[in-house]
């Protein structure tokens, strides 16, 4: 039986909160959801518990390296 020869990549482990958090979109943008959305929202007027749904992209371009160093198999936002 032959052994498998080695490629010399390795798999990185996705940080897993960051994957829940952060999506990509289709020209590589970083993006977020916004915090605070279950806790408290029945007394929220309509437009403001729609405003929540929005994906706001991240700023600065530290953040976004961070971001994809965490999680290098991100999904592409829907």
């Amino acid at each position: 039986m032959t052994r498998k020869k080695r490629t010399g990549k390795y798999k990185i482990k996705t940080h897993k909160a960051t994957a829940k958090r952060f999506r990509l979109t289709g020209s590589g943008k970083v993006v977020r959801t916004k915090g605070g959305q279950t806790h408290f929202r029945r007394r929220r007027s309509k437009r403001a518990k729609r405003l929540y749904s929005e994906m706001l992209p991240v700023e600065g371009t530290a953040f976004s390296k961070r971001i994809k160093r965490l999680a290098p198999y991100l999904k592409k936002a829907r």
